[in-house]
């Protein structure tokens, strides 16, 4: 548990905790929990909900610059190290959803009415994100992870940054530990928690966050050389 919470927290709390972060960590995504789930099984342990984590566990609220590790830095990486969200944006754009190849396989049964809303929410939100319209954004990438049919890590590194564009840090950093359950080795979502833990001055947690961003990025390197 966070050191910060001084053990103010129930044993029950604790383990619900510790079981919904074992779900998340399933191989399997289908047997991974929903965002919707997440927020059904989180809220209740949250008694004060108009709060921000960060006033809650008595930590000040101060930008910095993430310390830099001592390995060049990829793009991502580069802006991210910076909290230079405008470069962040402009990578997630040119990125598109070419990490998102092979987290679903649909079926033909599958392409329902509802799934084609589903999609059609998505594009109007990619085209909101394109645009830096990032509330309309964060509304059409809700109504697409809220049907719960499709997963994508993507969508949830792109709503994270629109959350820290409009300076929700909190949410920011939720989905980038979703998108992390749907992609457990995607450095992107270690970067994304990097900026959000940074964003809520947890600097220490942060720098861990985009040294492991890094570590993942070199083995991703290492194996694409030896292939």
């Amino acid at each position: 548990m966070d050191s910060h919470l001084d053990g103010n927290f129930s044993t029950e709390e604790a383990n619900v905790v510790f079981d919904l972060a074992s779900q998340c960590l399933q191989y399997e995504p289908r047997e991974r929990p929903t965002t919707k789930d997440l927020v059904s099984t989180l809220t209740p342990l949250q008694n004060k909900s108009n709060v921000q984590s960060n006033v809650m566990l008595g930590i000040s609220k101060h930008e910095e610059a993430l310390s830099t590790p001592q390995h060049p830095l990829s793009p991502m990486g580069d802006a991210c190290s910076r909290m230079d969200l405008t470069a962040i944006h402009q990578y997630l754009v040119m990125q598109h959803y070419k990490d998102d190849e092979g987290s679903n396989e649909l079926s033909f049964q599958e392409w329902t009415q509802q799934m084609r809303d589903m999609l059609d929410a998505r594009k109007r939100g990619d085209l909101a994100f394109r645009d830096k319209d990032f509330k309309t954004a964060i509304d059409c990438y809700s109504q697409f992870v809220d049907v719960g049919a499709m997963i994508s890590p993507t969508v949830h590194a792109r709503r994270s940054l629109c959350y820290l564009m409009c300076d929700q840090a909190d949410a920011a950093l939720r989905d980038a530990m979703q998108a992390q359950c749907i992609y457990p080795d995607w450095s992107t979502a270690f970067y994304m928690q990097a900026v959000a833990l940074a964003k809520l001055d947890m600097h220490k947690d942060a720098a861990d966050m985009l040294s492991e961003a890094v570590t993942l990025e070199e083995k991703k390197q290492k194996v694409v050389k030896v292939s």
